[in-house]
């Protein structure tokens, strides 16, 4: 059986979430925000949802972007994990 294919994404592609997941500390969120900003500057910044964990280690934040390419979402996931905080992004 041959795995199934993940479905393709049509480009540019309006509210494509992004969520990034990592250590609430220091300037977490503002450091996060101007990556993302970075990939979409017409980013609405009063849709992103916060939701600490239920220990409070860890902060998951939820972007809504406008994806143009492939190429684009690739390297906001490698910019993302250079920051030591961030534990994973979706």
């Amino acid at each position: 059986m041959s795995e199934p294919e993940a479905p393709k994404i049509e480009f540019p592609c309006a509210n494509y979430v992004v969520k990034v997941v990592g250590s609430d500390t220091g300037s977490f969120r503002e450091d996060v925000l101007a990556v993302m900003l970075k990939y979409d500057p017409n980013l609405d910044q009063s849709r992103i949802q916060y939701r600490l964990s239920s220990k409070g280690t860890y902060l998951s934040i939820s972007y809504w972007i406008t994806a143009e390419s492939e190429a684009q979402l690739k390297t906001l996931n490698e910019e993302l994990r250079t920051d030591t905080r961030v534990k994973t992004v979706l």
